[in-house]
């Protein structure tokens, strides 16, 4: 009987460290995932910077270029610009009409002011 009970307890003890294992490959799995997804998020903020548009000296035609940003979107952009003189902060693209905060957050790795 009492070779029953241990016969049992390793049996259990063996499927505790089999799941403790298990538990710990799935998060160093899902850690290095994040790693990678961090890294790569920062080398295309790098690659849209150097790449941005001046939004003070573009075209309307330039200005289509960029994500969300239609005819009707870019040339509210020149006109407001026009109008009011050039953008001090990329942020103050949300003062052109058609231009969210949200759809500011999609381009603003894009645009730059010089």
């Amino acid at each position: 009987m009492q070779n029953r009970k241990l016969h049992y307890f390793n049996v259990y003890a063996r499927l505790g460290k089999l799941l403790l294992l298990l538990i710990c490959c799935f998060l160093s799995a899902c850690s290095g995932q994040k790693k990678t997804k961090q890294i790569l998020s920062t080398e295309n903020r790098i690659q849209a910077t150097e790449s941005a548009i001046n939004i003070n000296s573009a075209s309307a035609a330039e200005l289509e270029k960029l994500p969300h940003v239609g005819e009707q979107t870019a040339r509210e952009i020149v006109e407001h610009r026009a109008k009011f003189g050039r953008f001090r902060r990329p942020e103050h693209l949300m003062l052109v009409r058609g231009i969210s905060d949200e759809r500011f957050r999609e381009m603003k790795n894009f645009v730059k002011v010089e």
